[in-house]
């Protein structure tokens, strides 16, 4: 059995859609904060079980009998080491066989305020025992599409990255992987950083948005302190205004930069161009 916790998120969703072609529904479990979310996955076939982060003690029977756990990074910015670790300690009991985590590209090293939580959970993992892969995952290119309506209303993308350049891959392409990890072998121990084949920069991007709406899209370069703000102004929570400005400055000196083309390797085709995600996000 293969489970997957955050299953009726974002990455979780595509992650059991992308099992889903490689092995029977009967043998996936979704994991999910409000098992009530996942109608539409307990209507494929999957087992839906219900286990909240912050309840130790629902973990026990929502990996029962599991052989394979994603666990995909919780979202709640500063709980998540503890979030995390609460689901490894249960992993351990369990006797799962393999735990694979999304972590953050250049988890080790990287400037990005986000890391300090991965390397935590990463280190919690190595002292567990259990057999694990790291996916390292770099940007999520729906992380730029997704203000494309405001920058079409203003004209303009807004930013601090610079020059930084993004090796950034659709969310679809990082849940291929790990469907790839999950339902493969020879991967324990591995840690691979994954990101896109090809990297742009956030003036790049702009100028990928004008090509496909035949309308004038500049960049703006601002001082991280002035994008938080113009963020805030924006309507985003204090948390995540700070992560994205914080994230585009660590951008700036290379963090969300890989070549190494790892992702296109395990999910055996290129990943998806900034073109493709823009026109669809269009």
């Amino acid at each position: 059995m293969i489970a997957i916790t955050g299953a009726t998120g974002q990455l979780g969703q595509l992650a059991v859609a992308s099992l889903l072609k490689k092995v029977p529904a009967k043998e996936i479990i979704a994991i999910a904060r409000n098992a009530g979310k996942a109608k539409n996955l307990a209507a494929l076939g999957v087992q839906v079980r219900q286990a909240d982060y912050n309840q130790p003690v629902q973990w026990e029977a929502a990996l029962a009998g599991v052989e394979k756990l994603l666990l995909i990074s919780a979202s709640d910015i500063g709980q998540r080491a503890a979030q995390h670790a609460t689901v490894i300690s249960a992993a351990k009991r369990a006797s799962v066989k393999l735990l694979v985590y999304t972590s953050i590209l250049h988890a080790e090293t990287s400037a990005i305020a986000l890391a300090a939580e991965h390397r935590e959970t990463e280190a919690a993992i190595r002292a567990s025992g259990m057999p694990f892969v790291i996916l390292r995952n770099g940007w999520y290119t729906e992380n730029h599409t997704a203000g494309l309506k405001a920058a079409l209303s203003m004209g303009a993308v807004y930013g601090c990255a610079g020059d930084g350049r993004f090796s950034t891959a659709s969310r679809e392409d990082f849940a291929e992987a790990a469907a790839a990890v999950l339902t493969s072998n020879g991967h324990a121990g591995q840690v691979y950083e994954l990101a896109g084949d090809t990297a742009y920069t956030l003036a790049q991007y702009a100028s990928e948005v004008s090509r496909q709406t035949g309308k004038a899209i500049g960049y703006v370069n601002l001082p991280e302190a002035d994008f938080k703000k113009a963020l805030l102004g924006a309507g985003l929570p204090e948390p995540i205004a700070e992560l994205l400005a914080n994230a585009d400055t660590a951008a700036s000196k290379g963090a969300l930069f890989n070549d190494g083309r790892q992702l296109n390797k395990l999910i055996g085709r290129a990943t998806t161009p900034l073109a493709v995600s823009v026109k669809a996000a269009l």
